[in-house]
């Protein structure tokens, strides 16, 4: 159920990050699905970038977003599982200044229509740093058409009440003349 409130849209600068073994841009259905759901929200496409499952370079370009004045949202698919290669809750977890505690369990909940209990295995999360949210998301198109339309939809629009992200996130305005 949606509660939107008589205001103006603000879009929201966003980057996505898939982090894949075998994924390239051209297959990467899951980072698409986030391209797509983004720009037709309204919001803008602050960057896309396709990583291998590795620790340090996830953190690198996650903390590359986190420091950069003009990314407020992160959307990070893959990397959440089990594996001995899933490292991307590792990776961004030291970087947060808060969790979003309700995200990975609201995520889960909601999940269980399609997964059944295979939920419990998603290890999604989110978080904000600097001003930034940053959502780990698992890397099914499924999941993250799920996490989009049940959950960040909602909450990145600043319409949305009682209450959304965007009020904590870095502001980012219009350039200013000099003049």
């Amino acid at each position: 159920m949606s509660h939107k409130a008589e205001a103006v849209f603000v879009p929201l600068n966003i980057a996505v990050l898939t982090v894949s073994d075998t994924r390239t841009l051209e297959t990467d259905t899951s980072g698409q699905l986030f391209v797509d759901r983004l720009t037709a929200a309204g919001h803008n496409l602050a960057a896309r970038v396709l990583l291998k499952d590795d620790l340090y370079k996830i953190r690198a370009q996650v903390a590359t977003w986190i420091a950069d004045d003009s990314v407020q949202v992160v959307l990070i698919t893959g990397g959440t599982g089990f594996t001995g290669r899933d490292s991307t809750p590792e990776a961004v977890t030291c970087l947060l200044d808060k969790q979003v505690e309700g995200f990975g369990e609201y995520f889960r909940q909601i999940s269980v229509a399609d997964i059944g209990t295979s939920t419990m295995q998603s290890r999604a999360l989110a978080g904000l740093a600097n001003g930034t949210l940053v959502c780990c998301l698992p890397g099914s198109t499924n999941a993250c058409r799920t996490a989009w339309d049940g959950i960040l939809g909602e909450q990145l629009d600043n319409r949305h009440r009682p209450c959304n992200f965007v009020p904590h996130l870095k502001q980012v305005g219009a350039c200013e003349s000099r003049g």
